[in-house]
C-alpha cells in the first residue's frame, strides 16, 4: 500500500477576500480564498516552472507530487480544494469522484482530451473543464529513443560501463534501409515517419481509417495492418485511446511479426494487450520491445514486465519535459486567471 501523497503548501500573499461577479452559471458569487491542488507532480516542478505567484492574491496551492493510492484517498485529499489541476490521464475523475468533491468548480487537464475524466459527470456538477495545448510534441523524439536503445544498446553499454565491465557485449543492428511500421499517421505519426526516413528508414503505415492516398501525401508507403505487422523491422504505435483502439494490437497481431522485429509503444497502453506482449517477449518470439506507457500506472513495482532483459521500459516520459511542463503549468494559470476574474476561461472541453 502507498503512503498518501503529501501535499507541499505554496506561500500566498494574504488577502482580505475576493469578490467575483458570477458569469455563465459556473461560479459562486462571493469566496474568501481559493483552494488549488495541483496533482502528480512527479518531478516536483510545477511551481518553478510557471508564474504562480501571479495568483497568490487569489489562491492558495497544494502541490501533490505522488499518485493516490485510491479514489477515496483522492476524494478525502481534495475534498476542500475548489479548483484542481490535472495531469493528463493519471488521477481519474470518473462521476463518483466529482460526487465526492462537492466544493470543485474548475478542473483543469494538461492536453485538449484526457480519457480519465468524464466530462459529462463534470457538466452535471457545473464543474467548468479546460485543457492546455502543445507548443511541441516531444513523443517523437522519445519514440525514436526508444528504437535507438532497442536496435543499439546505448543505455544497456553505458550501464556495463559504469558497472566496470571490460568492454563491448552488444553487436546492434542499423536501422537504416529497414522497414518502420507506423500504427496511426496522424500529426504525431506523421512526425514520427518523418524522422525515421531522415534515418534512412523505409516506412509503411496503418489504421482503421488511413487511406493510401493521405499515405502518399505523407511519402510514406500504405499497408494493411496484416502486411504492416508481417513486414515491419520495427512497429510503432501513435493512435488515440479510445473503445476502439483498445486492444487494437492482439496477439495474432504480434503473432505476425518478425522473430528479428521489435514493438514500440509510447501512445497508450490499452491499446497494445500487455498479456499477449508479455508471452511473446518471454517466449523471444519478438526481438524486444520498447514500452512507456502501461495499463496501470505507475507500473506495479512487482509487474513482470519488469523482468523482461528483452524489454526497454520509460515511465510515460513521451510528454515529461521541462518545456512542455511549463507551457502546460502556464496555460492552467491563464485559466484560473480568467475564471477568477468572472470571465469564461480558455480552452473549455466542459
Amino acid at each position: 500500500m502507498r503512503p498518501p501523497p503529501i501535499a507541499r503548501n505554496h506561500d500566498a500573499v494574504p488577502n482580505g477576500g475576493l469578490t467575483v461577479t458570477p458569469r455563465h452559471g459556473w461560479m459562486l458569487a462571493k469566496m474568501t480564498r481559493l483552494r488549488c491542488a495541483i496533482l502528480d507532480d512527479y518531478f516536483n516542478i510545477a511551481l518553478n516552472v510557471a508564474d504562480w505567484p501571479r495568483l497568490a492574491d487569489r489562491i492558495d496551492v497544494a502541490v501533490f507530487e505522488e499518485p493516490f493510492a485510491s479514489e477515496q484517498a483522492a476524494a478525502e485529499a481534495l475534498k476542500d480544494f475548489e479548483i484542481v489541476c490535472a495531469m493528463r490521464e493519471r488521477t481519474a475523475f470518473p462521476s463518483s469522484l466529482f460526487s465526492a468533491l462537492p466544493r470543485l468548480k474548475l478542473l483543469l487537464t494538461s492536453g485538449m482530451r484526457n480519457a480519465a475524466i468524464d466530462l459529462e459527470a463534470a457538466k452535471a456538477r457545473n464543474v467548468a473543464v479546460c485543457g492546455t495545448q502543445y507548443s511541441r510534441d516531444p513523443t517523437a523524439a522519445l519514440t525514436m529513443g526508444l528504437i535507438l536503445e532497442l536496435t543499439r544498446g546505448i543505455g544497456r553499454e553505458n550501464a556495463r560501463m559504469h558497472a566496470g565491465e571490460p568492454w563491448q557485449s552488444f553487436a546492434g543492428i542499423e536501422i537504416e534501409g529497414r522497414t518502420l511500421g507506423v500504427i496511426g499517421l496522424g500529426k504525431l505519426g506523421s512526425k514520427v515517419a518523418g524522422i525515421a526516413k531522415t534515418f534512412g528508414m523505409n516506412v509503411i503505415a496503418w489504421s482503421p481509417n488511413l487511406t493510401p492516398e493521405k499515405c502518399k501525401e505523407a511519402g510514406v508507403g500504405y499497408a494493411s495492418k496484416e502486411e504492416l505487422f508481417a513486414k515491419a523491422d520495427i512497429v510503432t504505435i501513435h493512435v488515440v485511446l479510445s473503445q476502439r483502439s483498445r486492444g487494437l494490437v492482439g496477439a495474432a497481431d504480434l503473432a505476425r511479426m518478425k522473430p528479428s522485429a521489435y514493438l514500440v509503444n509510447t501512445a497508450r497502453g490499452p491499446i497494445v494487450d500487455e498479456q499477449a506482449l508479455l508471452e511473446v517477449l518471454r517466449q523471444k518470439k519478438i526481438a524486444g520491445a520498447g514500452i512507456d506507457v502501461f495499463s496501470v500506472e505507475p507500473l506495479p513495482s512487482d509487474h513482470p514486465f519488469r523482468k523482461l532483459d528483452n524489454l526497454v521500459l520509460t515511465p510515460h516520459l513521451g510528454y515529461a519535459t521541462e518545456d512542455g511542463l511549463r507551457t502546460h503549468y502556464g496555460q492552467m494559470i491563464d485559466a484560473i486567471d480568467a475564471w477568477t476574474k468572472g470571465h469564461e476561461p480558455p480552452r473549455r472541453l466542459a
